[in-house]
């Protein structure tokens, strides 16, 4: 007798790219997978936690190389499932902070396939924590804006302008390509001399760092040849970072010196 196959969706964040940050959960969920579709955001080593014989598509969206088109990833995700029973859906950072999770489960759950979501450790936190920098400290910064460099019709999202007349941390993910239009917006509100962090490839062993101001940042990019993936970090909390201290210390001094 054939074993009846039963259909399931587990949604999975796989952390900000540290394959050791990835949860218990998740670890467990990825043994128990039938078939994996992934990100390119997902580190090969966390694959290694599902089943040898698990097959294993990449879905990923790499800028100027899209594989797979949402609607035709969401539709895979179903036939997979309908096919092989327990799908695992892995997502870089957490599904539901810019991973368009909802959108996969909507679609998943209009099928009556069950689904559960695995949170992930989002770069949003952890990428800055990397570099000592903490979101919010007392004192300093009582809240953080995350947002996403380009909304879905490809333009700045207009939150940017708002949060930078705010005195909060402001994370901003994919937004390298946007920069410029970034830094004009702080220009405008007059936080030329705020600190500046950018991190590209967080928590991993290609992590690079620029640091610098609101004035400065471009010029750093530059001279560091920073690129996508990369996280913006705007805000006083750059400055206290305990690993990033001794810059802007050598910073301040030459800015006083001029």
């Amino acid at each position: 007798m054939h074993n009846i196959i039963k259909p399931k969706v587990t949604l999975v964040g796989a952390g900000p790219g540290d394959p050791d940050l990835l949860t218990l959960k998740a670890v467990k969920a990825l043994a128990e997978a039938n078939v994996v579709l992934y990100d390119a955001l997902a580190n090969d080593e966390i694959l290694a936690h599902a089943p040898k014989n698990a097959i294993k598509i990449f879905v990923g969206k790499k800028i100027g190389n899209h594989a797979y088109t949402q609607d035709q990833i969401n539709q895979l995700i179903v036939d997979n499932a309908l096919t092989y029973g327990n799908v695992v859906r892995l997502k870089g950072g957490d599904p539901f902070i810019f991973g368009r999770g909802s959108e996969e489960i909507e679609f998943i759950e209009s099928f009556e396939i069950p689904t559960a979501v695995v949170p992930g450790i989002s770069s949003v936190v952890a990428v800055p924590a990397s570099q000592g920098i903490s979101i919010t400290k007392r004192g300093v910064s009582e809240s953080f804006w995350a947002i996403t460099g380009t909304t879905s019709d490809r333009k700045l999202s207009s939150d940017v302008a708002l949060a930078a007349q705010s005195s909060a941390t402001v994370v901003i993910l994919m937004g390298m390509h946007k920069l410029p239009q970034i830094i004009d917006l702080f220009q405008k509100e007059n936080k030329g001399n705020l600190p500046v962090a950018i991190i590209q490839n967080g928590t991993t062993s290609e992590e690079k760092v620029g640091v610098g101001t609101v004035n400065s940042i471009l010029e750093v990019v530059k001279q560091k040849k920073l690129s996508s993936p990369a996280i913006i970090v705007l805000g006083e909390v750059v400055r206290e970072s305990n690993k990033l201290k001794g810059f802007y210390e050598e910073f301040l001094s030459k800015e006083i010196a001029r």
